[in-house]
């Protein structure tokens, strides 16, 4: 059998298998990778099928259509397509549910992927473990000190503090009222003042009046 003939013979048994319309470019593109096929050598032995009558040939406007002979096919009864299309049918719904279960699998996969390993846990455990000690030992340590003061305490202490800030900006303020007034009529600088008279402000000691 020469090259050419066995080139149209597997033309001609994939146009029967498959059944359908196919041109010349679809052949070629779905042959050539198995089998090395030139388009120019597809195209004449697709020709050379319809020449012979062992496929048939329709024109479309510039493009050719082949397909195998329908006449080599037995007829199917009506009851046996109906089983046909039951068949695509269950079959379709399976694969529906088959993708289904695949997409929840995937999604399943995806988490376990990003989750920890059993490694990974236990050395976070430990850590865990060894943050709750130190913690504890904190917690122990406060609640062993002595010098714990009650909440009642507490407020007394901070009553007590705004009570003694307030009078500090009400002298602090008075005093600055008298030194003002006295240098509407001294004639140096408030500095020479200050110094004369031995004065000595917030600012000289570095004293920060707390906001209340």
């Amino acid at each position: 059998m020469s090259k050419k003939d066995n080139g149209a013979s597997l033309i001609l048994a994939y146009l029967n298998e498959k059944n359908r319309p196919y041109s010349a470019q679809d052949v070629f593109c779905n042959l050539q990778k198995q089998h090395g096929f030139g388009k120019t050598a597809v195209v004449k032995a697709m020709e050379l099928l319809a020449l012979e009558g062992k496929i048939k040939e329709k024109t479309y406007g510039k493009q050719k259509i082949y397909f195998a002979d329908q006449a080599q096919f037995k007829d199917v009864k009506d009851a046996d397509l109906k089983a046909m299309d039951c068949q695509i049918s269950e079959l379709s719904a399976e694969l529906q549910s088959l993708t289904q279960s695949c997409r929840q699998l995937d999604a399943e996969l995806k988490e376990l992927s990003s989750a920890l390993t059993t490694e990974e846990m236990v050395s976070e455990i430990q850590e865990l473990k060894e943050e709750c000690s130190g913690y504890r030992a904190r917690l122990q340590k406060i609640k062993s000190a002595r010098n714990h003061i009650t909440p009642e305490e507490k407020e007394k202490v901070y009553k007590e503090r705004d009570v003694y800030v307030k009078e500090w900006k009400k002298r602090k303020r008075l005093a600055s009222d008298m030194i003002n007034a006295i240098l509407e009529g001294y004639p140096k600088s408030k500095k020479e003042f200050l110094d004369e008279v031995g004065v000595e402000t917030d600012e000289d000691c570095k004293a920060v009046l707390p906001s209340t």
